[in-house]
């Protein structure tokens, strides 16, 4: 998993509410189980017509928001079905930070496992850092998530709470498998032991 500490990069305004997990990736794309690929399809039903054609008034379609890195949303995002198939869309898409009133449990700690930093703020914050991100490209927004700060384009700074193991797994790039491979040794020697007190098994 790739390590999280600092991000300079253009926000995309994402002004609704319970932007659910069919909304993100739909149901049809679910079939695979790579992690990789999923990022054309990301907000799909929204991004494109039925046609395949890009929608123009969707944020992400507009020049200035193609690479975005960071997406300011409404409340309750990542709400609905728990598929960890959100978040890899998100990832594979660019965007590394989502920004938001609240989020749905299951959807906020699957970003954690996979590389994105989902942080909560209150909504009065979440407004300053829309119409910020309503500049377009020339807006950079600035997180550091060792010092737990949001710099906005204009130099506000607002600082966020983050779970303490949460933000070392992310800042070490350690999702469940990293974790468990930080114990290998420990893990090695109990089954050297446990082989030789039981070779039965």
């Amino acid at each position: 998993m790739d390590k999280f500490d600092k991000l300079s990069g253009i926000a995309a305004p994402m002004p609704m509410v319970n932007i659910d997990t069919d909304m993100i990736i739909p149901k049809q794309f679910l079939k695979t189980i790579k992690r990789s690929g999923l990022g054309v399809n990301l907000f799909d039903e929204m991004r494109f017509d039925r046609d395949g054609n890009e929608v123009p008034d969707f944020v992400l379609n507009k020049p200035q928001y193609r690479e975005a890195e960071i997406l300011v949303a409404g409340e309750n995002f990542g709400c609905g079905s728990s598929r960890e198939h959100a978040p890899w869309a998100i990832k594979d898409f660019g965007i590394r930070c989502v920004i938001a009133p609240s989020f749905a449990d299951i959807f906020y700690n699957n970003c954690f496992k996979n590389g994105i930093l989902p942080i909560a703020l209150p909504q009065e914050q979440v407004d300053v850092l829309m119409k910020d991100a309503e500049k377009g490209s020339n807006a950079r927004i600035e997180i550091d998530l060792e010092a737990q700060t949001i710099t906005s384009s204009d130099g506000e700074v607002i600082r966020f709470d983050v779970d303490s193991f949460k933000k070392h797994c992310l800042m070490n790039g350690l999702d469940d498998i990293g974790l468990t491979m930080e114990k290998a040794a420990s893990i090695d020697s109990f089954e050297a032991t446990a082989s030789q007190s039981r070779p039965w098994v």
